[in-house]
C-alpha cells in the first residue's frame, strides 16, 4: 500500500548498499531523496537510524557473551628445569672427606592441568552459561526488533505530519490569493460607493491575517521537515524535500484492520511484541542464571597430569615418574548463598517485569485503539459532507457578495468557516494516519 514504486525502492536499496560503512562504524548521514515516500524514508532509518545502529551493537556484544559463555578453558602447560647440589660432607669410600661436586644429571619437570575444563562440562556449568547468554542474545535481538518498531512508528507520524504541514501551507497560500482578490475586488467598490471604508479595512485585516497563516505555516513545515530528518540520521542541513503523500491524502481503512477487534490485536500484542517478547526471554536468562548459581555449588575439579626425572638408571635421584592428579576447594566456609540470593532476585524482578511489559501492551492497545476509532469518526464526518457543504457555503456566498446580495459580513463568515473547516479536516486526517500507526506500534505489527 505504502513505498510507492518498485524501481524507486529498488534505486534507494541500491544506494544504501554501495554506501554502506564497513561493519562497526557509524554511516553516513544520507541523502534524502526529492521527493521522499513513506517507503524510502521507512528504509533509510532502519538503515541509519541511531536508535537502530545502537540496538545492533547490543546484538553484537550479545554476540560476543555467547561465545565467551561457550568457550572451553585453555589447559596449562608447565615445565621445570634444574640440578640437585649436594648438602652437607662429601666423603669417598673410604669415609675420607673429598670436595663436592654438582650431579650430573639434569632434574626435568613437566605439567598438565585442565584448569577444570572437563569438571565444568561434566557438571553442566558451561552448558548454563550457554543458556543464560542464548536468552540474552534472543533479549538483544528483540531489543533490536523493538527499537525498529519505536522507530517506524515515529517515521511514519513524523511522515503524516510533513505532508499535513505541506498541504496547510498550500491551502494557506491558496486562501491568501483568494483573499487578495476579494481586496481588489472591494476597492473597486469602494470607488464605485458600494461599501465603506470600515468593510475595507475588514477585508484588509482578514488578507493580513490570511498572509500570517502562510508564513506561520512555513515554519511549521520546516520544523516537520527537520524532524523527520532527524529520525533519518541526517546530521547536518536539512534540505527543503518535498514529500509524496500517496494514500495519505485521503483516509482508507489499512486491509488488516477491515476486520480487525480491539481483542485480536491485544492477543495479537500479548503473543508477539517485541518488547513484551524480549522481557519473558529476559525471565528466561534469570531462570538459567539462578540454575547455574546454584550449580556453581559443586566445585571445580582439576585433573592434572605431571613427569619429572633427574636421571635415567636405577640409582637417579629421581627415576622417570608419571603423576595424576585430582585437586578442588572444599566449600566449607562458603557455598554461593550471595550469588544464589541475588540471582533469585533477578528471576522475581525479570517476572515483574514481563507483567508490567504485558500491562503496557494491553494499556497501548487499548489507547491506541480508542484513539483509531475517534479519530476515524471525525475524518468520515469530514469527508462524508462537512467539508463540501462549508466549501460550497463559502463559494455561494461570495457569489452573492460579488452580485450585491450578500453583505461584507456574511462572506467573512463563510470564509472563516471553510477556512476553519478546511484547517480543521487536515488535521483530523493526519490524527487518522498517526492513529492507525499508532495501533501498528501497540500492536506490534503491520497492519497495512
Amino acid at each position: 500500500m505504502f513505498g510507492g514504486r518498485a524501481a524507486a525502492r529498488a534505486a534507494i536499496a541500491l544506494a544504501l548498499a554501495l554506501s554502506a560503512p564497513a561493519k562497526g562504524a557509524v554511516p553516513a548521514p544520507p541523502a534524502l531523496p526529492d521527493p521522499l515516500e513513506l517507503g524510502a524514508a521507512l528504509a533509510i532509518a532502519r538503515e541509519r537510524g541511531l536508535d537502530v545502529l545502537t540496538a545492533e551493537a547490543a546484538v553484537s556484544g550479545a554476540e560476543g557473551d555467547l561465545r565467551a559463555a561457550g568457550a572451553i578453558a585453555n589447559p596449562t602447560l608447565s615445565g621445570s628445569y634444574g640440578r640437585s647440589v649436594p648438602f652437607g660432607r662429601c666423603v669417598d669410600d673410604a669415609g675420607a672427606p673429598i670436595p663436592c661436586r654438582i650431579l650430573p644429571d639434569a632434574a626435568i619437570g613437566v605439567g598438565l592441568s585442565d584448569n577444570a575444563a572437563l569438571s565444568d562440562t561434566i557438571t553442566g556449568k558451561r552448558g548454563l552459561r550457554r543458556d543464560v547468554a542464548h536468552a540474552a542474545l534472543a533479549a538483544a535481538r528483540l531489543g533490536r526488533d523493538d527499537a525498529l518498531r519505536s522507530l517506524a512508528a515515529q517515521v511514519k507520524a513524523a511522515f503524516v505530519q510533513v505532508v499535513a504541514a505541506r498541504d496547510t501551507l498550500a491551502f494557506a497560500a491558496e486562501v491568501a490569493e483568494a483573499q487578495g482578490r476579494t481586496v481588489a475586488l472591494s476597492r473597486a467598490r469602494l470607488e464605485a460607493g458600494a461599501i465603506s471604508e470600515a468593510d475595507l479595512a475588514r477585508i484588509e485585516t482578514a488578507r493580513l491575517e490570511a498572509d500570517q497563516a502562510v508564513d506561520s505555516a512555513r515554519g511549521q513545515l520546516r520544523s516537520a521537515r527537520v524532524a523527520l530528518a532527524f529520525l533519518l540520521g541526517v546530521r547536518g542541513p536539512v534540505p527543503d524535500f518535498d514529500v509524496v503523500a500517496g494514500p495519505l491524502a485521503r483516509s482508507a481503512i489499512p486491509p488488516g484492520l477491515t476486520a480487525a477487534t480491539r481483542e485480536a490485536l491485544l492477543e495479537r500484542a500479548l503473543a508477539s511484541r517485541p518488547d513484551v517478547v524480549a522481557a519473558r526471554q529476559q525471565r528466561a536468562r534469570a531462570e538459567a542464571a539462578l540454575a547455574l548459581a546454584r550449580r556453581q555449588r559443586i566445585p571445580d575439579v582439576t585433573v592434572s597430569l605431571q613427569y619429572a626425572q633427574e636421571g635415567t638408571t636405577n640409582r637417579a635421584v629421581t627415576p622417570p615418574t608419571w603423576t595424576a592428579g585430582l585437586s578442588l576447594p572444599i566449600p566449607l566456609l562458603y557455598q554461593q548463598q550471595g550469588e544464589i540470593r541475588r540471582a533469585d532476585a533477578d528471576l522475581r524482578t525479570q517476572e515483574i517485569a514481563v507483567a508490567r511489559a504485558e500491562a503496557i501492551a494491553a494499556s497501548d492497545v487499548e489507547s491506541a485503539w480508542a484513539g483509531f476509532v475517534a479519530a476515524r469518526a471525525l475524518v468520515a464526518r469530514m469527508e462524508g459532507g462537512l467539508l463540501e457543504r462549508a466549501k460550497t457555503a463559502r463559494d455561494l456566498v461570495e457569489v452573492q457578495y460579488r452580485k450585491g446580495a450578500a453583505s461584507l459580513l456574511d462572506l467573512l463568515d463563510a470564509q472563516r468557516t471553510f477556512i476553519a473547516t478546511r484547517v480543521e479536516y487536515l488535521q483530523d486526517l493526519a490524527g487518522y494516519w498517526t492513529a492507525i500507526f499508532r495501533l501498528e506500534q501497540a500492536a506490534g505489527e503491520d497492519l497495512r
